[in-house]
């Protein structure tokens, strides 16, 4: 295990019905609040009426930033600095999925900016060393964003999708009330399994630490249990407790405690699939799911097939001892690729794709995909593991 430290400072809230709390929490830290929404769902469900009616009965003056898509844009963001600007607005609340929670920090972050813009800080020319606070009441078990400081913005003019984070940007309060996912449609339930199992991966893969038993054990259960429980949600979805162990799952999957210790590592399906959602709008979870079998594949066949085989025998209960006997290295081998082809049955049977031609993507596609990723490669220090070649060779085993 390699040095450490880990701090995390979000407050959560959590239980049935317990969304009703958000007013009393953000009178705590401001009078004048920024409620940011997204495109209709909470329009809809009747959360947005009783979220501003909770708001203004304890007194608190409102302004909506609503309309919030899914791979939020930086247009968004800075119409919501400016209303910030204007108005004298102090404190963020978000209520919505990881979109709208990655906007509202962007927003706390930027209207406090005095020199330059908030795209720096995307970019690597500033780091972000004060915000406002941001409160989150999540309606998605998917992003994590309700316990972490990272976000993630889309540069429209640009065709950028870059991501950043703080621990300024951390919420102050987060308040995760499973019920208000029970409507989340079955795609977007799955997609957001996905999300939280691919942030749990990312370091179990990518970790230079030899020795991370503790980690490993963590990610795998918290693996186990989300890989479950988003099939229980698309088979009931109103099932409570199906939903609660999603919900904490995904929020626990990003919190920086599975990875605290594993050292510096790379997101690099995460880094691929910033490109492909931002060229060609893919939901995100559904284009982590078609990257990563392939991504494993191709991590096997460069050498490096233990930790995936490890995940076949542990999570999926897989065996070595049938498989022939054509040495360790070999048997390890067709064990990872084995653990492979039953993760991709568990994406088939929760209804995403695991392959690019399952989103439309062709190859004459990938030269672009992978020329726009190397701008965040670069920033993330991915630069040379991450090349333009390299990526375009994972795109083909995608």
């Amino acid at each position: 295990m390699e040095n450490f430290e880990f701090q995390n400072t979000t407050r959560i809230i959590f239980g049935r019905d317990q969304s009703a709390r958000i007013a009393l929490e953000a009178k705590k830290w401001a009078g004048r609040i920024l409620l940011v929404t997204g495109k209709g769902s909470v329009r809809r469900s009747g959360l947005l009426k009783k979220t501003i009616t909770l708001l203004q009965n304890e007194g608190l003056d409102v302004w909506n930033l609503s309309g919030v898509q899914s791979n939020p844009l930086l247009s968004k963001v800075k119409e919501g600095i400016e209303l910030v600007r204007e108005n004298g607005i102090q404190a963020v609340v978000a209520v919505g999925g990881g979109s709208v929670m990655d906007t509202s920090k962007a927003v706390a972050a930027g209207a406090v900016l005095t020199n330059g813009d908030v795209w720096d800080f995307f970019e690597g020319r500033q780091e972000i060393k004060d915000a406002l606070p941001v409160l989150t009441v999540p309606t998605i078990a998917a992003s994590g964003s309700e316990m972490n400081g990272f976000m993630v913005i889309t540069n429209e003019k640009t065709g950028h999708k870059l991501a950043t984070g703080s621990r300024s940007t951390y919420p102050k309060v987060s308040i995760l009330d499973p019920c208000l996912t029970f409507s989340v449609p079955a795609d977007y339930t799955a997609y957001g399994g996905v999300d939280a199992v691919c942030h749990l991966l990312e370091p179990y893969f990518n970790a230079p630490a030899p020795h991370t038993p503790v980690q490993d054990r963590l990610a795998e259960g918290l693996i186990e249990t989300i890989m479950k429980s988003t099939e229980s949600c698309l088979a009931v979805p109103d099932d409570y407790e199906a939903r609660a162990d999603l919900m904490w799952g995904a929020s626990l999957a990003l919190c920086g405690l599975t990875k605290a210790g594993v050292g510096e590592h790379h997101f690099p399906v995460h880094l691929i699939e910033h490109s492909i959602s931002a060229i060609h709008g893919i939901p995100h979870g559904a284009g982590l799911a078609a990257l990563l079998p392939g991504w494993m594949r191709w991590r096997v066949k460069t050498g490096h097939p233990e930790k995936i085989a490890q995940m076949g025998r542990r999570i999926f209960k897989l065996e070595s001892s049938g498989l022939p006997d054509a040495g360790s290295s070999r048997r390890q081998e067709l064990l990872a690729m084995e653990s492979i082809a039953t993760f991709e049955n568990w994406l088939s049977r929760i209804g995403c794709p695991s392959r690019l031609m399952d989103i439309g993507i062709k190859a004459d596609s990938h030269e672009a995909i992978a020329q726009n990723a190397l701008q965040q490669a670069t920033i993330w220090g991915m630069e040379r593991q991450y090349d333009k070649k390299t990526i375009t060779r994972i795109l083909a085993y995608c």
